[in-house]
């Protein structure tokens, strides 16, 4: 793959991200416990949104709780699968 569809990739990535942390963050209980989960706060979720290594903490949240992954999957209507193949083009992926 070239680098720049390395990039382009990446940035699909960082979009979908995006779109899951929307997600969870329209919903109360879903917020408190990425907030409790990742340790952050609500002004970090705001000043580190573009960051793509704490995207990558946004698709690791999502990968931990199959029904929060299968429920956003369902809700942005993308098979589940391309939710966990999308974490692989951000920071922090650690491939077996």
């Amino acid at each position: 793959m070239s680098k720049t569809g390395g990039r382009a990739a990446a940035e699909q990535a960082e979009t979908l991200a995006l779109r899951a942390l929307a997600y969870i963050a329209a919903d109360e209980d879903r917020f408190l416990r990425f907030l409790a989960s990742s340790g952050t706060t609500p002004d970090d979720v705001r000043r580190r949104a573009a960051d793509p290594a704490f995207l990558a903490g946004v698709y690791d949240h999502l990968l931990a709780d199959e029904a929060l992954l299968v429920a956003f999957a369902e809700a942005a209507d993308i098979a589940p699968e391309k939710i966990a193949a999308a974490r692989f083009r951000l920071p922090g992926a650690v491939m077996d």
